[in-house]
């Protein structure tokens, strides 16, 4: 793909992406209000991590990784990809199934090994329960993992990056009927779940038959492709799953505090809209583009596509980190506070809301420079990385909780993830130059840079003058628009001034309506 081509792929999934993250932002402000922070929402996070900390490992993580460049090569070469998908559909699933049966038989242990604060209080048996309802989702989204690593691999990448927003439809849908019914709404959301997670499974199975890639159900074959496939995704699974692992143990560290493993899952969902909407969207495009430019020779072009995707990213992620670090309170409080949720909940989520901000750009960019590695079936070296990022994570999170309490994890996260980007850009240096940013790279980051300053000066100074006005209930959600419709004209025209921005770029992009050619 040429840069304007990936760019325009990167839309297709940004917004889609934007789409399931602007639900979701729905979800958890239903869950907030419906639910609250407390035991029920506590549980309720508990046992919804298990299935997506192992979606990390079995579905989009260690699988794209492998899968996806393995595949490219496959269809780009006319070497059967068709039956290699096949193969690797069977193995996942039976793999998959069995997970799914250990989980069921061993949820108290998994609970405990993941929320050991949990055990001796009523949390314990409610997380327990919901595991077990939820846990089955993992093979939905590890099978649509693979239906959506084909489609991203032959250019198509709407449906894919479409089904997540499913499951935000089924959950707010969900939500509403309970709370309208009289039910108890956490029960309608847990049993919800599975049922999404079918749903997003037929979405991107129909989509990939249409791409002429038919799947069945068969019995696996351990052949030498399917062993290969295993060894590359073996280390990029723990590679690729880092974040998920840090949370976990953020949420092992806090789950002895009252309320604070559910302020930390409210502040890691505000943090995520942004994370999704360009680190994913880059990784999913980059991923395939870089594969296939790295097998042609094409070192000038992977080149180009690496430091456009790392300039695309920064472009949207450090005015999202100058909003987080500038104005937290007033964007949690619009957000959350009602219902069940009160100001100290707001005021303590809103800390860790700034906490994982300053973070923001380092998992972005951990996106961007992971396909480098993935793209050369090298999921080695992001291994030995990620061990040394979840090392300082674990330590820091356990030794600063003495001193800081509950908000040592996020600390520890933040933390962490820079020191994955500092091993990862180090690792890249080996390859030469094709795995460096360009010159374009570096003046644009600088000026982008800026131009987020300047706009998270001005939003704190609108906060300062006109703070009142985020609370009153009947101004506070315009109060907030308009304050968002400020920081994005500022943004915008001061990085059109300096250089930051090429708006004509982006417009270009979307006239091209988002779909790469081959």
């Amino acid at each position: 793909m040429k840069p304007i081509k990936l760019l325009s792929g990167f839309l297709t999934v940004g917004f889609w992406t934007l789409a399931s993250r602007i639900l979701g932002f729905l979800r958890e402000i239903l869950i907030t209000a419906y639910i609250g922070p407390g035991p029920l929402m506590d549980a309720f996070v508990a046992a919804f991590r298990l299935p997506n900390m192992f979606r990390r490992f079995f579905a989009e993580g260690a699988f794209n990784a492998a899968f996806v460049p393995m595949f490219a090569k496959r269809l780009e070469s006319g070497e059967d990809p068709q039956g290699f998908a096949q193969e690797a559909f069977n193995l996942l699933t039976i793999t998959v199934l069995l997970l799914v049966g250990l989980g069921m038989v061993f949820m108290p242990a998994l609970v405990w090994a993941t929320a050991g604060g949990f055990v001796g209080d009523a949390r314990f048996d409610l997380a327990v329960g919901y595991g077990k309802i939820v846990f089955p989702y993992i093979l939905c989204m590890s099978l649509a993992a693979l239906f959506s690593g084909v489609l991203n691999a032959t250019g198509r990448f709407a449906a894919a990056a479409a089904a997540p927003v499913l499951l935000n439809i089924f959950a707010c849908a969900a939500m509403i009927a309970g709370a309208t019914m009289g039910g108890a709404v956490i029960t309608w959301l847990v049993w919800t779940i599975p049922v999404a997670g079918v749903a997003q499974l037929a979405l991107v199975w129909i989509a990939t038959s249409r791409a002429g890639i038919r799947l069945r159900p068969g019995l696996p074959r351990w052949t030498p492709q399917m062993k290969n496939l295993v060894r590359v995704a073996l280390p990029a699974a723990l590679a690729m799953g880092v974040t998920q692992i840090n949370l976990v143990v953020g949420q092992q560290v806090a789950s002895d505090i009252e309320n604070a493993v559910s302020w930390l899952f409210v502040a890691d969902r505000l943090y995520q809209l942004p994370l999704g909407v360009v680190g994913i969207a880059i990784g999913i495009v980059l991923l395939p583009d870089l594969s296939r430019r790295l097998r042609a020779g094409d070192d000038a072009g992977a080149r180009d596509a690496f430091s456009r995707a790392g300039e695309f990213s920064l472009l949207l992620t450090l005015p999202s980190t100058a909003a987080f670090l500038a104005v937290p309170l007033v964007l949690v409080s619009v957000l959350y506070e009602r219902g069940a949720t009160g100001a100290d909940d707001v005021a303590a989520i809103a800390l860790a809301v700034a906490i994982y901000g300053a973070g923001l750009p380092a998992f972005v960019l951990q996106k961007v420079l992971q396909p480098l590695f993935f793209a050369r079936e090298d999921t080695r070296s992001p291994f030995r990385y990620a061990v040394v990022a979840m090392v300082i994570n674990a330590v820091l999170a356990f030794g600063l909780k003495p001193y800081l309490g509950w908000i040592a994890p996020a600390i520890a996260a933040t933390v962490a993830g820079w020191a994955m980007v500092a091993c990862l850009w180090l690792g890249a240096r080996r390859m030469g130059e094709v795995a460096r940013f360009d010159q374009r790279f570096y003046d644009r980051s600088l000026r982008i840079l800026a131009a987020s300053a300047i706009m998270g000066l001005a939003l704190f100074g609108v906060v300062q003058g006109f703070g009142w006005l985020f609370y009153l209930p009947s101004w506070r959600y315009l109060a907030l628009l308009g304050l968002i419709v400020l920081g994005a004209v500022v943004y915008f025209g001061v990085g059109q001034l300096i250089g930051a921005v090429r708006l004509g770029d982006i417009k270009r992009a979307v006239r091209r309506g988002g779909t790469p050619t081959q």
